[in-house]
């Protein structure tokens, strides 16, 4: 069974998400410290706190124009290449969904496919380098294949779910390719990438209030 997303769900759940960063701010700045420069905590943070603010003006647009604005707003807010890759990735999936004031399953999972593709292609990355990607395209396959064999809404979400975590713990065994890490001797291996923990937060947040809010008991 499918689901209707709009606007204000997606408020909701970066309310939630933003939470999550929060809380977990000493865990991810100290699993930057070992493989990064020891600010991403601190620009998703900023990323979020800034969509939260603006979470008025979000909630009554359409879908479409909400991802676009979120996309705009992650690009200036948050430092770094998360900033310009996170914008990029917003502006993308607005564009897949255009004209639409909500939106389905088939959508999001069309939406998170734009993302990934987007971040790969102006990150010149791919799954298996210790970023980001390495949650989100799991868990993007998860997705399609879900729909693909018409599982339920709720056990899709759980498959995307957990894709999305394994894939964030699987860059604990990964060389970096990218980054400060990459010209580290072990090149990071042995540590979990902190940019595919926090995209792995923000899929299971929105898998989580999904299968809570949006799909019938």
């Amino acid at each position: 069974m499918s689901f209707t997303l709009t606007s204000k769900d997606y408020v909701n759940y970066i309310n939630i998400v933003k939470q999550r960063i929060y809380e977990n701010g000493d865990y991810i700045s100290g699993l930057d410290a070992a493989t990064g420069d020891g600010d991403h905590w601190s620009n998703i943070n900023m990323g979020f706190e800034s969509l939260a603010a603006a979470g008025e003006e979000l909630q009554n647009m359409p879908i479409d124009a909400a991802f676009k604005k979120i996309g705009m707003l992650m690009m200036s807010k948050i430092g770094g290449s998360s900033g310009i890759l996170y914008g990029g990735a917003y502006m993308a999936a607005s564009k897949v969904i255009a004209g639409k004031e909500s939106i389905d399953s088939q959508d999001l999972c069309n939406a998170m496919e734009a993302m990934v593709n987007d971040m790969m292609q102006r990150g010149k990355a791919e799954p298996g380098m210790k970023t980001m990607i390495d949650s989100l395209y799991p868990a993007v396959m998860a997705y399609k294949q879900a729909l693909s064999a018409n599982i339920s809404g709720r056990e899709t979400m759980i498959l995307v779910k957990k894709a999305a975590i394994d894939g964030a713990e699987a860059t604990r065994n990964m060389e970096a390719v990218k980054g400060r890490a990459s010209y580290q001797t072990n090149k990071g291996v042995g540590n979990l990438d902190p940019g595919a923990v926090t995209m792995s937060y923000q899929i299971e947040c929105l898998c989580d209030y999904i299968i809570d809010n949006l799909i019938d008991k």
